[in-house]
């Protein structure tokens, strides 16, 4: 079985979206509670990253099926409609990596209790509802939305619970900053491909809002997490966050890009580089955290 095909289909270059929440809301717990449970901030590492991978394999073959994956797309091959591997079986590795990300969540359940239970069954579901069943969420202006609740307010709040058995706004704000960036990654994509997917039906954001709206959108998800700087900072006893400003002049610099560049194959690079600006902010912001 040759691995290339199954690496590009896994998207690689965007599965930091799954593991800087993971590691922010660890660095939040020890800043505010000195807590940390390491079996717990390893099991969901490994489950977020699968259900990501799962998500992104599922997401591949479900395209492909549904026609949005044509010879008009700009964004990079995918796998199915190149037809490099079978929809079936790619179906087959989203289900194992879902499988195993459940298999993580037996072990985070026994450790935090329902909350953790609920957070992860609705996770899991999704993943696989983000172009799976009769109204995928990809193909809906809530993709980004979700994004956010999953890749952001979700995973984070989830380890710290995990690591204090507690919730505070402090956390919430840090989910929602480390969503937002996750949600312009999405927001990139889906603008980049709006001609193509207005074609096959999709009613994504960037379609229905429209380029200038959208380019609005991008702005706001890309400069709101520096402004949660201040009230996160204000209500940790301690901890230093402004570490995570470093990241505003890469930020700016993409809002630039996206702005001047003309919609189609130039986003495949502000698309890597938003996942890049999302990592840089959640790591500085975990650096500032634990010193």
């Amino acid at each position: 079985m040759q691995l290339s095909p199954w690496i590009m289909a896994g998207r690689p270059r965007t599965l930091t979206l799954s593991v800087t929440p993971v590691i922010v809301g660890a660095a939040l717990a020890w800043a505010v509670e000195r807590e940390l449970h390491w079996g717990a901030i390893v099991a969901a590492l490994v489950a977020s990253m699968f259900i990501q991978l799962g998500t992104n394999l599922h997401n591949d073959a479900a395209d492909s099926e549904r026609g949005g994956d044509g010879p008009d797309r700009v964004g990079p091959p995918r796998v199915t409609a190149s037809g490099l591997l079978e929809a079936s079986a790619i179906k087959r590795g989203a289900m194992i990596c879902f499988a195993l990300a459940a298999l993580m969540g037996l072990y985070l359940v026994a450790v935090g209790g329902w909350p953790i239970l609920l957070l992860g069954i609705f996770s899991i579901l999704s993943g696989w509802a983000y172009t799976g069943g009769p109204m995928p969420i990809a193909y809906s202006p809530l993709g980004e939305l979700f994004v956010v609740i999953f890749f952001g307010l979700g995973a984070v709040c989830g380890v710290y619970w995990l690591c204090t058995g507690t919730l505070n706004a402090a956390t919430v704000e840090t989910g929602l900053a480390i969503g937002l960036l996750a949600g312009a990654v999405l927001l990139v994509n889906n603008h980049r491909d709006a001609e193509a997917d207005a074609r096959v039906g999709r009613r994504t954001l960037a379609i229905v809002a429209g380029p200038s709206f959208t380019t609005l959108i991008y702005a706001g998800l890309m400069l709101s997490p520096f402004a949660l700087l201040l009230p996160i900072g204000d209500r940790l006893p301690r901890g230093f966050v402004w570490p995570a400003l470093i990241a505003l002049p890469v930020a700016l610099g993409m809002i630039y890009y996206f702005v001047r560049e003309p919609r189609g194959r130039a986003f495949n690079r502000i698309l890597v580089q938003t996942v890049f600006t999302q990592f840089l902010f959640g790591m500085l912001l975990s650096v500032g955290l634990v010193l």
